[in-house]
């Protein structure tokens, strides 16, 4: 069987105004659940897929990623750390939660 790998690394460089378990999902599924300085891998079929980390109401922005037959495709994530962000994300809910690609 051919598969790729999603790893999730949750972790930042100072407190995160947003706590709890972060629901990882993967078009549209979930796929796992990742805690506070926690490290996750999902398996995913090689292609295009969308990534979203959320909290309740809270989430990332969707990330599309493509990743290869035996390829891991590696994401850091952390819940918003600056005052400003966290209050934006009161209104706009996909703030909440910083997602990016390594």
């Amino acid at each position: 069987m051919v598969s790729a790998t999603l790893r999730l690394v949750r972790e930042g460089f100072g407190m995160e105004l947003w706590h709890g378990r972060f629901n990882v999902t993967v078009d549209g599924r979930c796929v796992g659940l990742l805690e506070s300085l926690e490290t996750v891998e999902a398996p995913v079929c090689p292609g295009r897929h969308t990534l979203r980390i959320g909290c309740g109401r809270y989430s990332s922005l969707a990330q599309t990623f493509d990743v290869s037959d035996g390829e891991t495709a590696t994401f850091r994530c952390h819940g918003a750390m600056l005052w400003s962000l966290f209050v934006a994300s009161l209104l706009k809910p996909d703030l909440a939660i910083s997602l990016r690609r390594e």
